[in-house]
């Protein structure tokens, strides 16, 4: 796989700087908006012009959208420009990653990928912008890196020196401020057949409003609140959980709650963390996986091991569609690849090795982090073996009504039932609503109840 030149002269000092290196000068921080986007990315196009220079990205709907429609495709005269099969991946491969190539040797009949222009579609609103270039001179790993301080609203490290920062930059990303999102998922047999399980979920996000300050940040240590109902099936409706995430999680680890029908009871739930199975997931992923990889880094060692141009699915608005069924993209193996829109972007690779003593069913992890977003795009898990164990893929667009680059389907590839997840689904259900008003009142054991009682 290529690896890049970095072109920023901090960066490229920053790949060997110790892992207590954390602040940039302010010299280095005016290059965001200028050589660099706003948010940290490479503003340049690529040697060969496959990549393009950032214009700013999708900062207004496209004509005829409405809030509250599936998000019509602003590229919708884009061709596919090849097609990556297992049987022509040798000539891509300094573009593939390993879990990619793996699915294509799993699935060599069915399982492709379709490659698009690229369109460096991401932005967030300008306030985000502006906090993040003060993030840059004021931001701090704390905790041995198990939290932040002296950030708020933007990426914490735009101009990052280790994995650690990179991973938090993913974990601190815009996603809006209160949301209310209603999605799907399931876990097709080998046959291909799938219970569809749905869910309601409510957002606050603490660290991204825009009045937040550091004192009340750190006087509340809330990144965001989540509150998650199963309302089908019938046999599972009303399971419910609530977290608070922390933005330190030594001095207060991650608190969370579930609700169980059967027993009508409110439990803490310090388990909902790590490698524990996934909600109703069918144990085909684990709970740190959602969002392609969420709460404390602490079990593993962070490396930042560079940037590469890679393959990554972006703009799939066409797998967003309000027009599609989920039969039409469940099918057993993989989603439908026809659905899927691939492009070249740059991507910080990060490797995730667990630390001695600590204990989860992957020994490491690699993950692919899109430039412009700090979105985590692709994930490869690896077991004690060192083998390739399961795939993470984020489809993502531009929520344009929200200006934020998000997953509008995740999928977890596990390669040795040759099973997968795949979550988020929206095509038949209602829009995540990012105009929402959500109080923390919505977010206490109380109101946990309250929600899953049917």
């Amino acid at each position: 796989m290529k690896k890049l030149t970095i072109l920023s002269a901090a960066v490229i000092m920053a790949l060997g700087a110790p892992a207590a290196l954390a602040k940039v000068s302010q010299a280095d921080a005016d290059t965001l908006g200028t050589t660099l986007t706003p948010l940290g990315g490479e503003k340049a196009a690529n040697a060969d012009g496959s990549i393009p220079a950032w214009d700013g990205g999708i900062t207004k709907p496209v004509a005829g959208y409405t809030k509250g429609m599936h998000h019509p495709d602003p590229f919708p005269e884009d061709k596919i420009l090849f097609t990556i099969t297992n049987a022509n991946k040798a000539q891509y491969a300094e573009f593939l990653t390993p879990g990619q190539n793996k699915l294509l040797e799993l699935y060599p009949d069915t399982y492709k990928m379709n490659v698009y222009q690229t369109r460096r579609s991401a932005s967030v609103p300008q306030y985000v912008y502006d906090a993040t270039k003060k993030n840059a001179v004021n931001a701090e790993l704390v905790s041995q890196g198990n939290g932040i301080s002296g950030a708020t609203i933007g990426v914490p490290f735009p101009i990052p020196a280790t994995g650690l920062e990179v991973i938090w930059n993913h974990i601190l990303r815009y996603r809006g401020v209160d949301v209310e999102t209603y999605r799907s998922q399931a876990a097709p047999t080998s046959s291909g057949s799938y219970t569809l399980v749905e869910n309601a979920e409510e957002i606050r996000f603490e660290y991204t409003r825009p009045d937040i300050t550091l004192d009340k940040l750190k006087e509340t240590n809330t990144l965001f609140y989540f509150k998650q109902v199963v309302t089908q099936p019938a046999r599972l409706a009303g399971t419910a959980l609530l977290v608070k995430e922390t933005m330190d999680q030594e001095a207060l680890p991650r608190q969370a709650w579930t609700y169980n029908t059967g027993q009508r009871r409110v439990r803490k739930a310090p388990n909902v963390a790590f490698d524990t199975p996934g909600t109703v997931s069918d144990g085909l992923r684990t709970t740190d996986d959602f969002d392609m990889f969420n709460g404390s880094p602490s079990r593993y060692n962070w490396e930042l091991v560079g940037k590469k141009e890679v393959y990554i699915p972006y703009n799939d608005y066409k797998l967003h569609s309000d027009k599609l069924k989920y039969d039409q993209i469940l099918k057993p193996g993989h989603i439908n690849p026809e659905y899927a829109r691939y492009e070249k972007h740059r991507v910080w690779e990060v490797k995730a090795t667990l630390k001695d003593g600590m204990r989860h069913i992957y020994k490491s992890r690699v993950f692919y982090i899109d430039e412009d977003s700090w979105q985590v795009s692709l994930t490869d898990m690896y077991d004690n073996r060192d083998e390739l164990y399961r795939v993470g893929v984020a489809h993502t667009i531009n929520y344009y009504d929200a200006l934020t680059n998000w997953s509008t389907l995740e999928v977890f590839h596990d390669l040795q039932s040759r099973r997968y997840l795949a979550m988020g689904l929206d095509n038949e259900g209602r829009m995540y609503n990012f105009d929402a008003s959500l109080s923390e009142s919505n977010f206490t054991p109380d109101a946990l109840r309250r929600a899953g009682i049917r």
